[in-house]
């Protein structure tokens, strides 16, 4: 299997939305957790979002990581509206995410089920009082790293969600890896590192996900984190698709 969803590389973000291969994701994503989509943004993406972290009017609140013992480095998360690029991705990976959200939920024997389209999922977000947004910009300098943790924020809590690399490896940092640690019943966690180039995204598990078993199905738990920056700066879009209480 390609470790890369994207079956080229046109110029426009609705393009390369379109031409990602939802059957080697979901592959990827049952074998391993996560699956890489090499070149969903473009350079001029990248830096536009990146510039938009000095622009505090367009964001709802920023977290000190090392306050909270997260880590050190710090985010911010997105007021309403987002940016339209934030919305977009948001917004069109949603639906086919929903799918296997979806077999994942009837695999591990759990009772929710996710509506085909965002604005829906939203909603029933907001009536449980889930109504801050999730989808945020993280920073990172020489020193800093995230601890290993998940993004869950409430009740409702959708399967999956992206992280998305806006600065160039070797180039704008060093260190400052992807990593993905999976906790399996009765055995030692599995740890992976992932390559990410600048506009990378990776699709991950939020909580959980199924593996097939001699029974049916097991429940592995992840959690995903940065490892500590050498140099430069480093600079990520997180997408969840769950708000927040």
């Amino acid at each position: 299997m390609r470790a890369s969803a994207l079956r080229r590389a046109p110029d426009g973000l609705a393009e390369r939305l379109d031409a990602l291969s939802w059957q080697a994701l979901a592959g990827a994503l049952d074998e391993r957790g996560s699956a890489l989509l090499r070149g969903l943004l473009s350079a001029s993406d990248c830096r536009a979002l990146i510039e938009e972290y000095a622009r505090p009017e367009r964001f709802r609140s920023r977290i000190d990581m090392a306050r909270h013992r997260f880590g050190r480095g710090e985010y911010q998360y997105f007021a309403y509206p987002l940016p339209p690029i934030v919305q977009q991705l948001r917004s069109a990976l949603y639906a086919p995410l929903a799918e296997i959200a979806n077999r994942w939920q009837q695999a591990l024997r759990l009772p929710q089920r996710f509506p085909p389209q965002h604005a829906q999922f939203l909603a029933r977000c907001h009536q449980a009082g889930q109504t801050r947004p999730t989808p945020l910009l993280l920073r990172y300098r020489a020193g800093d790293y995230n601890c290993l943790h998940q993004d869950l924020y409430g009740e409702h809590v959708f399967p999956l969600q992206l992280a998305l690399l806006l600065s160039a490896p070797g180039a704008d940092f060093q260190g400052g890896e992807f990593v993905l640690s999976e906790q399996r019943p009765r055995q030692q966690s599995r740890v992976e590192v992932l390559a990410l180039q600048r506009g990378d995204a990776v699709v991950f598990a939020s909580r959980h996900r199924p593996e097939r078993s001699a029974r049916g199905h097991r429940r592995l738990t992840l959690r995903h984190g940065v490892s500590r920056l050498h140099a430069g700066e480093r600079y990520t879009l997180g997408i969840v698709f769950h708000d927040a209480r």
